[in-house]
């Protein structure tokens, strides 16, 4: 079975509070013209792994935690910044198609795909300040700039081959971070302190999604390289016209983050949750 196939049969455990955050994504896209809410309606609830919200909900679920209406606002402005991240990247790389559908600048041009994704952004903040926590919001602003660095450092440095050690650091700060941090607040919001294997666990899943995401790119579009942004396959590769090698490599790196993130599971009970998690984890591996 295929990835998409394995992972659906997870959803399908948790598909009524993915379709209560679905609801949550498009119920503040009120923007007066039509025609832009529609595409942004249309932009948000089209098919997407939810993977941030999934793995958050799974290990709310394995510590027997209820969710709540400000858990599922939690999760909506995750996926919301998330979805504004994207847009602005798709400026970024001037990219015409997005889960294969014509991305907003390619439909209205930069200007307006800018506004459109601090329109989104500005929802996800709305959804943030309902949950009376400053603590949440203060994290999701150190998030929020961990991100802008790590594009800025991609930015700056492309076409460069980066030690192993930046790469990991670029790929904490776009990536990881988000994973940690919605995992982080999730679990403040239910009034509990998070742990040191919570977070560690939040931030090794997103460094191995990420991974797993950069292993496919050279094995399909090879986008990344033609663009500059060298990553794993190539730091580990004899060079760029021959990444077999560097592939394979970024297989065990990729193996390395998936037991981490394994082994801080072992906190939790032995539970159907849990092993979710776990099977999740099996995926990013046997991709």
């Amino acid at each position: 079975m295929s990835f998409n196939g394995k992972y659906s049969l997870i959803l399908n455990n948790i598909a009524e509070e993915i379709k209560n955050i679905d609801s949550l994504l498009i119920s503040l896209i009120d923007i007066k013209e039509t025609k832009l809410q529609n595409e942004l309606i249309n932009f948000l609830t089209s098919p997407s792994k939810r993977i941030r919200s999934v793995v958050t909900i799974l290990y709310l679920k394995a510590n027997d935690i209820t969710l709540t209406q400000q858990h599922y606002k939690l999760l909506a402005a995750v996926e919301l910044m998330h979805n504004a991240s994207l847009i602005h990247d798709d400026i970024i790389d001037e990219s015409k198609k997005r889960r294969n559908q014509e991305t907003l600048n390619s439909k209205f041009g930069n200007k307006m795909a800018v506004i459109s994704g601090d329109y989104i952004l500005s929802k996800a903040l709305k959804y943030l300040s309902e949950l009376n926590s400053a603590e949440t919001i203060a994290i999701f602003a150190d998030t929020l700039s961990f991100m802008c660095e790590g594009e800025t450092f991609q930015y700056f440095h492309k076409f460069e081959i980066p030690s192993l050690e930046n790469y990991i650091k670029k790929t904490e700060q776009k990536t990881a971070k988000l994973f940690q941090s919605v995992l982080e607040t999730a679990l403040i919001i239910s009034k509990i302190s998070p742990s040191m294997q919570a977070s560690e666990f939040g931030k090794n899943f997103g460094i191995a999604f990420q991974i797993r995401d950069d292993i496919i790119n050279i094995k399909t579009t090879k986008t990344d390289i033609n663009d500059g942004i060298y990553n794993a396959p190539l730091i580990f590769a004899t060079n760029k016209n021959d990444l077999k090698s560097g592939v394979e490599k970024t297989y065990c790196l990729l193996n390395t983050y998936v037991d981490k993130a394994k082994n801080n599971l072992d906190i939790l009970q032995d539970n159907r949750y849990k092993q979710l998690l776990i099977e999740l984890l099996g995926l990013l591996e046997n991709e």
